[in-house]
């Protein structure tokens, strides 16, 4: 797959159902996330796996602007995120395994 065949408007969201670990200075308002048994503070998710975050209605991040850094680390078309969609579709399932990278 090359970058130009990478494109968030053709994308499962896969990204947006990997765990987010968030760091200290992540200021992301606390309905949006959650503690693990680990005792890490992360991102929350829904019920099917989505983050807490994701406006389903226009299928983008509601907090764009206070996202984690995490997030802001993960290019569209770069090499995490095409190898998280390759596993992804070699998968061939709809959801996607709750590890941490």
């Amino acid at each position: 797959m090359s970058a130009a065949d990478v494109d968030c408007d053709r994308c499962d969201a896969v990204c947006c159902r990997l765990t987010v670990v968030l760091q200290s200075g992540d200021d992301v308002p606390e309905r949006f996330t959650d503690v693990t048994d680990a005792g890490l503070h992360v991102m929350a998710r829904d019920d099917e796996g989505w983050c807490v975050a994701i406006d389903a209605a226009r299928m983008c991040c509601s907090i764009y602007d206070t996202r984690p850094e995490v997030c802001r680390r993960f290019v569209m078309a770069g090499p995490y995120c095409r190898g998280i969609r390759d596993d992804y579709a070699d998968r061939n399932t709809r959801g996607i395994p709750l590890v941490m990278y």
